[in-house]
């Protein structure tokens, strides 16, 4: 079997993304928005052959780490580029194209005067609705009681998705954070919403 290079390199940024160019095939796409070191992308793409996972991560090492690990499991369906968020959801992510999104652990900035800079804005969510398949979803899960509440103000506020049921998490893997947290006893904060 031929390793593909899971790293993504645009050759144009203001080109929209064309997911059977990157996987070569017509799965589902899912996203992994802020893939950190990895550990959820790689395992996730392990387990769900049937779906491409797109992850995004802004530094650069995280990226390798991510690239070199998918390359040794030989992971087909894993892509990994990096870029700001909010750039790849507003300008890259195809119309209608992504089954579901994941956000997990994503700064809380918890200072008052960074509140502004947390990623889940109302503009935020309408530009990832905008990505979404028709009955998408998006994933959200954080340890932050506070941004939780804010975000799904925040998600309310964007008029663009419908709060739903909580997923079945219990088979997805846990992140570092997730795991120290439960080490912890932590409290972990989930919502899902669908596209309307």
């Amino acid at each position: 079997m031929d390793v593909i290079c899971p790293s993504v390199i645009l050759t144009d940024i203001c080109q929209r993304l064309d997911w059977r160019e990157l996987f070569g095939n017509d799965h589902p796409v899912e996203l992994d928005l802020g893939a950190g070191d990895g550990g959820f992308a790689l395992a996730y793409a392990q387990q769900h052959p049937e779906i491409n996972l797109f992850a995004v991560e802004r530094l650069l090492g995280r990226v390798r780490k991510i690239e070199k690990r998918a390359v040794r499991a030989q992971l087909t369906n894993l892509r990994v580029l990096r870029l700001e968020f909010g750039y790849i959801v507003r300008y890259l992510l195809p119309p209608e194209s992504v089954s579901v999104a994941h956000i997990l652990f994503p700064d809380p900035w918890p200072k008052r005067r960074h509140w502004p800079r947390r990623l889940i804005q109302p503009d935020f969510v309408r530009d990832l609705a905008h990505a979404l398949r028709p009955g998408g979803e998006f994933r959200f899960t954080t340890d932050h009681e506070h941004y939780f509440e804010t975000a799904c103000q925040a998600v309310s506020d964007a008029n663009v998705l419908e709060r739903a049921a909580d997923w079945n998490w219990a088979d997805d893997p846990k992140t570092d954070f997730q795991k120290t947290f439960d080490a912890e006893g932590r409290a972990t904060y989930r919502a899902r919403w669908t596209k309307r």
